[in-house]
C-alpha cells in the first residue's frame, strides 16, 4: 500500500476516533493532509487557488481554530481531506498510466 493510501486511511481512521484525539493530534493530522492535498494539485498541475471557495482553505481555517470546532466538525473536515486525497490520487495514477503509454 503506498503512503498516500496509508495516510487516507489514517485520516479515516482518526475521523472515526475523533475522541480520542486530542487538538494538537486534531492540527497536526489536518496539516498533514493540507500538505498532500496541495502536493498533489502541484503534481497533477494544479494551479494554487487563494479563493474562499476552494476547499483547502476550509481546512486550515478549520486546523487554525481546532479548539473551537466540534467533533464533528473536524470529524467532517477529515473526512473531507480524506476524499479529496484520494480523489487526487486517483487522478496522478491515470496520469502516470497515460505517461507510461498503458
Amino acid at each position: 500500500m503506498s503512503s498516500v493510501s496509508s495516510f487516507i486511511s489514517e485520516l479515516i481512521r482518526a475521523a472515526n476516533e475523533i475522541g480520542k484525539l486530542d487538538n494538537y493530534q486534531r492540527r497536526r493530522m489536518l496539516g498533514r493532509a493540507i500538505a498532500t492535498i496541495r502536493d498533489a494539485r502541484e503534481q497533477v498541475g494544479l494551479p494554487t487557488s487563494k479563493s474562499a471557495t476552494d476547499a483547502v482553505i476550509d481546512l486550515v481555517t478549520m486546523a487554525g481554530s481546532i479548539e473551537r470546532r466540534s467533533d464533528d466538525e473536524v470529524k467532517a473536515a477529515f473526512l473531507e481531506a480524506a476524499d479529496m486525497i484520494r480523489t487526487l490520487k486517483i487522478v496522478l495514477d491515470a496520469k502516470d498510466e497515460v505517461l507510461r503509454g498503458e
